[in-house]
């Protein structure tokens, strides 16, 4: 039984390294700011379908970033610089 154990163990301790040590896939995402109401939003480069342009249009403000977090500090910044409305 304590064989048992000990191999679970050690299998359980070699998944997670083996999972750590896997490089993570970075998400881009950028900061996209919406025409007709000045409001900010966090936009995922991982997404299938571009934000619709209608009936309103949108412009990228910030270069891609790794990190939600990140993305969420640049729209705080521009918040803060009044270039986002919300």
């Amino acid at each position: 039984m304590r064989r048992a154990t000990a191999l679970c163990l050690a299998t359980c301790f070699a998944v997670a390294a083996i999972a750590a040590a896997r490089p993570a896939e970075a998400a881009g995402y950028y900061v996209i700011r919406w025409e007709n109401t000045g409001i900010c939003q966090i936009w995922n480069e991982d997404l299938q379908q571009k934000p619709w342009q209608w009936p309103s249009t949108y412009k990228v403000v910030s270069k891609p970033v790794p990190t939600f977090s990140a993305a969420m500090a640049e729209q705080e910044q521009m918040r803060a610089q009044r270039r986002c409305s919300l």
